[in-house]
C-alpha cells in the first residue's frame, strides 16, 4: 500500500515557508516527510497535526544539511517512509547580512552550503528516485537572485546559483524528472526583525503595496507540482509586482 501513496521531502520543512507548504501538499494528498535541523518541536507538532488528519501521513527527519555525507541518507530515509519518492522541495536556506569587508570564510560556507551546495546534492541523490516516479523537484529561489540586495552579497549571489541550478537540472534530468522555482519577494519579515520604516520602504517597491502570505508561496509550489505537467526550468516570482518596480 505504501508504495503507492505520493511522497514529498521538504527541507527547513517545520516552520515559516516550508510548514506552509507541507499543510498544502498534504491537503492535495501527499505524504510528507519533513526535515528539521533544530527545530524539534514545530517539526513534531506539525507531523502529529498532519498524521490527525490522515494516519501515517507525515514523518520527520532531522539533519544538518551541511554535514559532510548526510545528504545521500537522509533522501534514502526519505524514500524508505513510503518506499518511493515523488516531490523534493529544497526549502531549506540561510539568510543573513554579509557587508562587503566583513565577510567571513563560514558564512560564505554556511550561505553558499545551504542555498546552492545542499539543494544541488539533494538533487543529485533524489533524481533516481524521482526518475523512477517521473516527479519533480522545487527550488526556494529568491528576487534577491536576480536584484541583489544591498550588504548581502554572498546570499544573493547563491540564491543567483540557485535560479541557475533549476535551469540546469530541468535540462540535465528530463525527461523524467521537472524542476522550477518559485522566488519570494516580501512574504515574512526576516526573524530578526525590522522597523516599520524600513519595512514600508520595502512594501514601496512592490506594484501591489503590500506583503504577501505563507500561503502564496505554497500554492504555487502546489501547482507546480501537482499541475504543471509541461512546466520545466522555470522560476515563478510571488513578490508582489516587486520585479516590475526599478
Amino acid at each position: 500500500m505504501e508504495q503507492t501513496r505520493k511522497t514529498a521531502l521538504i527541507t527547513g520543512g517545520a516552520t515559516r515557508l516550508g510548514a506552509a507548504t507541507a499543510r498544502l501538499l498534504h491537503a492535495a494528498g501527499y505524504d510528507i516527510v519533513i526535515h528539521y535541523r533544530n527545530s524539534t518541536d514545530n517539526a513534531e507538532i506539525l507531523a502529529a497535526a498532519l498524521n490527525s488528519l490522515r494516519e501515517r501521513s507525515a514523518t520527520i527527519l532531522q539533519g544538518d544539511l551541511l554535514e559532510d555525507g548526510i545528504i545521500p541518507g537522509l533522501v534514502e530515509q526519505a524514500a524508505a517512509f513510503n518506499q518511493r519518492l515523488d516531490v523534493l522541495i529544497n526549502n531549506a536556506s540561510s539568510f543573513y547580512a554579509t557587508k562587503m569587508g566583513h565577510v567571513e570564510t563560514e558564512q560564505w560556507e554556511d550561505l553558499v552550503g545551504t542555498n546552492m551546495k545542499a539543494p544541488f546534492f539533494l538533487a543529485q541523490a533524489a533524481a533516481p528516485w524521482l526518475t523512477e516516479t517521473n516527479g519533480s523537484i522545487v527550488n526556494m529561489v529568491d528576487v534577491h537572485g536576480f536584484r541583489p540586495k544591498k550588504d548581502f552579497a554572498v546570499y544573493s549571489m547563491a540564491k543567483a546559483a540557485n535560479a541557475m541550478m533549476v535551469k540546469v537540472l530541468a535540462r540535465e534530468l528530463g525527461p523524467y524528472v521537472r524542476v522550477n522555482g518559485v522566488a519570494p519577494g516580501i512574504i515574512l519579515w526576516p526573524e530578526h526583525g525590522l522597523a516599520d520604516e524600513e519595512k514600508n520602504r520595502m512594501l514601496s517597491r512592490t506594484a501591489l503595496q503590500r506583503p504577501g502570505s505563507p500561503d502564496d508561496i505554497a500554492s504555487t509550489i502546489r501547482f507546480l507540482v501537482t499541475e504543471a505537467d509541461y512546466i520545466t526550468g522555470q522560476i515563478i516570482a510571488v513578490d508582489g509586482g516587486r520585479m516590475t518596480q526599478q
